[in-house]
């Protein structure tokens, strides 16, 4: 028994004892149930709009090639700082969207070797950071809330931090390759 197999009998175990304690408690299951995916559905609805603006910001920006040009300008101070010029596609799209950051990970590590120093960065980024502006513009919008501004100042924080201290801590157990 692998472990894909534990994984679809936990599943219907799971529902099966939600059902019996929701029974239990004499609760309409399937009304419940048919609430909740409307509930679901409005929710869906509401976000939306903000989804599309997301996907539509995230491909002029990949599509214009502007982020080229800003690598080829920041590398001398990257190189000075000793943070790889590399990472840096990753450290601007992680932020913006999980599945572009995938695919730049993806990319670098088919590239530059799945046990690289640079696949191993942009692993650890992959793992430690959030999609930041793309949370805030999705959930936030979708709720109301306007003031953003701290929420995205510590969340960029946040993704600041993990590419250093993805450098920092791959540099040290793994070295410099």
């Amino acid at each position: 028994m692998n472990i894909s197999n534990i994984g679809n009998m936990l599943i219907p175990v799971v529902v099966f004892m939600i059902i019996i304690v929701a029974v239990t408690k004499k609760v309409n299951v399937y009304d419940e149930f048919i609430e909740g995916a409307k509930e679901g559905l409005g929710m869906g609805i509401s976000i939306f709009p903000y989804l599309i603006g997301m996907i539509f910001g995230i491909n002029i920006l990949l599509k214009s090639e502007i982020l080229n040009h800003l690598f080829v300008f920041l590398k001398p101070v990257f190189d000075i700082i000793k943070i790889p010029v590399e990472v840096l596609p990753m450290a601007i799209i992680r932020p913006i969207s999980g599945n572009a950051s995938f695919a730049v990970m993806i990319d670098m590590i088919k590239t530059y070797g799945v046990d690289s120093y640079l696949g191993r960065i942009v692993a650890v980024m992959q793992g430690a950071t959030d999609t930041t502006i793309y949370v805030i513009s999705l959930y936030f919008g979708s709720v109301g809330i306007k003031k953003i501004r701290y929420a995205l100042k510590a969340g960029l924080f946040a993704d600041l931090v993990t590419l250093i201290m993805s450098v920092l801590l791959i540099s040290i157990f793994f070295g410099v390759s």
